[in-house]
């Protein structure tokens, strides 16, 4: 279930009130008036199930109520109720399918943009991946892979392209571009400087690696990892699943290509370079391919509920 906390202007409370009680799956009303003070109006409370949602807040968004109220939406842990019950099962379809849009945006939107954590984050995460691959240690790759926070950007991009949101795009492609450029150009340094103290050495890197070569030898199964792995990613976001998105960072090579590629660009192996780059643009295409057509199947086939229902309750 999901709680929403409205504030409206005084001569759209009825409309919402409305609005509210002929969406099915919608429960606990509580109207306030005059209760709110900035902006000033009427507070409205309800319930709603997460299948239903999506519809709900579409509706209120026609009404004008995110420019001249307030929306907020909450997550419920917790419904000892009957009338939550009913609601949930007269909603259609299962909570656990519902894809609440505007909530994807939001979070992809947070998690797209440039910032001093993210680049820090995805900085750390590419020198990590630096010391596994000269050391070979399929540990630290893992732990790279699962501190990266790339995932996000491209989440984002796949989000614009359903939903239409050139801004949203245009944000995660400069977050995943500098993001990368900054993480691989420090990482050259921290290379550089891990061979000066005799930590790093040119042998390690092109010596025998049954571990991490991988990482610059791209081929049609890292493709299929990432395509399988974007669309799980994908499913863990519109699902609130933060446990399945966790595998699915470490189940990519992003952040550990994009370590070899700086690496072995401080020690001239144009090889390597060459190979972790072209490892890296095809976990990338592949992520974003999938999530976007994960994407648009769960759009088809919510609005294909959706229409059902609507027919039935007009018969």
């Amino acid at each position: 279930m999901l709680h929403l906390r409205l504030i409206t202007p005084v001569g759209k409370t009825e409309d919402v009130v409305r609005l509210i009680e002929g969406t099915i799956g919608t429960t606990h009303l509580c109207v306030v008036p005059g209760a709110a003070r900035d902006p000033a109006g009427d507070v409205v409370l309800c319930d709603v199930a997460r299948e239903a949602g999506d519809d709900l807040l579409s509706g209120l968004q026609r009404l004008g109520l995110e420019t001249s109220g307030s929306i907020a939406v909450e997550n419920i842990d917790l419904s000892l109720s009957t009338r939550a019950e009913e609601a949930e099962k007269a909603a259609p379809g299962e909570s656990a399918d519902a894809v609440l849009w505007e909530h994807l945006t939001e979070a992809t939107h947070e998690e797209s943009t440039l910032s001093v954590t993210y680049l820090a984050f995805l900085t750390l995460a590419t020198m990590i991946a630096a010391c596994g691959v000269v050391l070979d240690n399929a540990v630290l790759i893992v732990g790279a892979m699962a501190v990266g926070p790339e995932f996000g950007p491209l989440a984002g991009i796949s989000t614009a392209a359903v939903q239409r949101r050139p801004r949203l795009a245009l944000r995660s492609v400069i977050a995943l571009l500098v993001g990368f450029a900054v993480a691989m150009a420090v990482t050259v340094g921290f290379s550089l400087f891990m061979d000066a103290v005799g930590l790093f050495t040119k042998e390690r890197l092109e010596g025998e690696r049954p571990q991490t070569g991988f990482v610059y030898a791209p081929d049609w199964f890292s493709f299929v990892v990432a395509v399988l792995a974007g669309a799980a990613g994908t499913l863990s976001l519109t699902s609130a699943k933060s446990g399945a998105l966790v595998g699915v960072a470490i189940s990519v090579t992003t952040v550990p290509a994009a370590a070899n590629a700086a690496v072995a660009l401080s020690y001239g192996d144009t090889v390597q370079t060459w190979g972790s780059t072209e490892q890296l643009l095809l976990n990338l295409l592949g992520i974003t391919l999938a999530g976007t057509l994960t994407l648009l199947a769960q759009k088809y086939f919510w609005s294909g509920q959706h229409r059902r229902l609507r027919k039935r309750a007009g018969s």
